[in-house]
């Protein structure tokens, strides 16, 4: 470890902070419906909107239309880039004569997208065309992400309103985060990321003469403006089958930072945009602050495992760090800080290979999704993930003083606690079952490369990134096969929205809730007691998918690298 390592670690760490109340200021705005700057450009193209498809933002839905709504919307979408895919022969931007993805990929790749998963069965240059990159795939990039911060407003005004029969019109959330928040953003980091050198034309391949005189093709494509919302929206899905490893999608150190912040940035944001949501700030700075002592404990542990490199090398006589799988340009900090940012958030984009990191630095990528991303999260998922751990331990805070548990003037109730371990409940049960699944049947055990523990790591790392709809892989598992591609579908479609559906009831339940003051007898969780409590349930739940898997997976390679045994 450097200390240019921790200086890169700190400083990531205090950009993100000095951002939380500025973007959640703005997010706050968008969640009450109030007039922005950017309303007398955009403001136009929203009414427009909203009098093309005949929907009136004024108009509240109850949380079983919301739902509704947004289940059929998500459907409609997933069968568009479906059909998008199979067509893909025969549509027009395919500069390079693509074939269409067989039907098994595109049907897993319709629900990654979907999902906000952008779990990739697929080399994205050498398999999709521009227009499938753009228009069946990108789509969701700003949809999905624009689903998640509305679900999140959505809970948000569960808690903030009183005796409400209604949480709030999906289409008018969707419509104005989409607008006012993810596309100017994007806008500037496109611009940001043409300026740095990332390929931004609709050109397939460029002839180059490199500098020992040979000739090669290049590929190129609209990579900029993909890559933008694919950090801002925590999709994580590349446009290269590198991902962010690829230097034409991460370039410089520079970028590098940008494009953490960027998974980040929205997240913190709704923390504090919670708080005010619900008259005290206080409550989102509590929530940041335990949502920070995970990160930072994870980084740490990783920082530490790949700087102390892989005890086989050292017995080579090989010093150093873990530099396998990492590219020189960013070093062994920026990507093990790279690897937790990524899967504490459900972005899944890689600036290095995770498969190659150590036992212990592969550890904590899978323990960030066991958590169910809630470590600042994927957009909005995130904090209504963090906010269903909350409910649970608030009840257990009720249990220790005998009376019943509130939370931010909300009773939590039977109802709210039974349907907020219902939505917990399918991470351990879908990850640790079709892990299980594919240890035993052939199918599944055809797809890892490598045997033993860290063959059944690669299995355990796909079903925990497919249900958790983080993305990343562990990447020797051969996934595109129609065993793996049609589970993996099943895998994110239940992760996302069997947790959705029981959290927007929690929302319907709360906003018909009168609002009950504090007491001298209420649990204060704005102090040091309830962030402490809040780590607490989180490691404790999280441990439910964790820990029947550990000694079978990281803990059995790092007893192996220990013992000076390759893997």
């Amino acid at each position: 470890m450097t200390l240019q390592g921790w200086f890169l670690i700190l400083a990531f760490t205090g950009i993100l902070l000095a951002l939380a109340k500025p973007v959640g200021l703005w997010l706050f705005a968008l969640y009450e419906g109030r007039r922005t700057p950017l309303h007398a450009i955009l403001g136009p193209v929203e009414r427009g909107f909203y009098r093309l498809s005949g929907i009136d933002p004024a108009e509240e839905q109850g949380w079983r239309r919301y739902a509704v709504h947004m289940l059929l919307f998500n459907a409609a979408l997933m069968a568009f880039t479906y059909a998008v895919l199979r067509l893909q022969a025969v549509l027009p931007g395919n500069p390079q004569a693509l074939g269409a993805p067989s039907e098994h990929l595109s049907f897993n790749t319709a629900i990654s997208f979907t999902t906000n998963t952008n779990w990739q069965s697929y080399g994205g240059e050498s398999t999709m065309s521009n227009l499938s990159q753009m228009l069946g795939l990108t789509i969701h990039n700003f949809l999905s992400s624009a689903t998640g911060i509305a679900l999140a407003f959505a809970l948000f005004r569960g808690f903030a309103r009183r005796e409400a029969k209604s949480v709030g019109n999906f289409w008018a959330d969707v419509t104005r985060i989409t607008l006012y928040l993810l596309l100017p953003l994007c806008v500037a980091l496109t611009l940001f990321y043409i300026a740095s050198g990332v390929p931004q034309t609709l050109a397939g391949v460029v002839d180059v003469q490199t500098l020992e005189g040979a000739r090669q093709s290049l590929l190129l494509g609209p990579v900029a403006s993909q890559e933008a919302i694919k950090m801002l929206g925590t999709n994580g899905g590349g446009f290269f089958n590198a991902n962010s490893a690829h230097p034409f999608e991460n370039p410089t150190a520079l970028t590098n930072l940008i494009q953490m912040l960027s998974i980040f940035v929205i997240g913190v944001g709704l923390t504090w945009t919670f708080g005010k949501a619900v008259g005290n700030t206080r409550q989102g700075w509590a929530i940041l602050a335990a949502m920070m002592i995970l990160f930072l404990a994870g980084t740490a542990v990783s920082y530490s495992a790949e700087a102390a490199g892989n005890p086989v090398l050292h017995q080579l006589g090989v010093a150093g760090g873990n530099m396998e799988g990492k590219e020189v340009r960013f070093g062994i900090a920026a990507s093990a800080l790279f690897s937790v940012v990524t899967t504490a958030a459900s972005c899944g984009a890689v600036n290095a290979m995770h498969d190659s990191f150590t036992a212990l630095g592969g550890l904590v990528p899978l323990f960030n999704m066991q958590l169910g991303e809630v470590v600042i999260g994927g957009v909005g998922a995130g904090i209504y993930g963090f906010l269903l751990f909350a409910i649970l331990a608030v009840f257990v805070a009720g249990l220790m003083v005998g009376r019943t548990p509130e939370y931010v003037g909300k009773k939590i109730e039977a109802r709210e606690v039974k349907l907020a371990v219902l939505a917990i409940a399918v991470l351990p049960l879908m990850i640790l079952g079709l892990t299980a699944l594919s240890s035993v049947l052939q199918q599944g055990l055809a797809g890892p490369l490598n045997k033993g523990p860290h063959g059944f790591s690669e299995i355990l790392y796909a079903f925990t990134s497919a249900v958790a709809n983080n993305g990343s892989a562990f990447a020797g598992l051969t996934a595109n096969t129609p065993y793996y591609d049609a589970l993996l579908g099943v895998a994110m479609w239940v992760g996302r929205f069997f947790i959705i559906v029981p959290m927007l009831a929690i929302a319907g339940s709360l906003a018909a809730k009168k609002y009950t003051p504090e007491s001298a007898g209420s649990f204060p969780t704005t102090g040091g007691l309830w962030v402490g409590l809040l780590v607490g349930i989180i490691l404790i739940l999280g441990g439910l998918t964790f820990l029947p898997s550990l000694a079978l997976g990281p803990i059995a390679d790092h007893l192996a690298m220990i013992r000076g045994q390759l893997f």
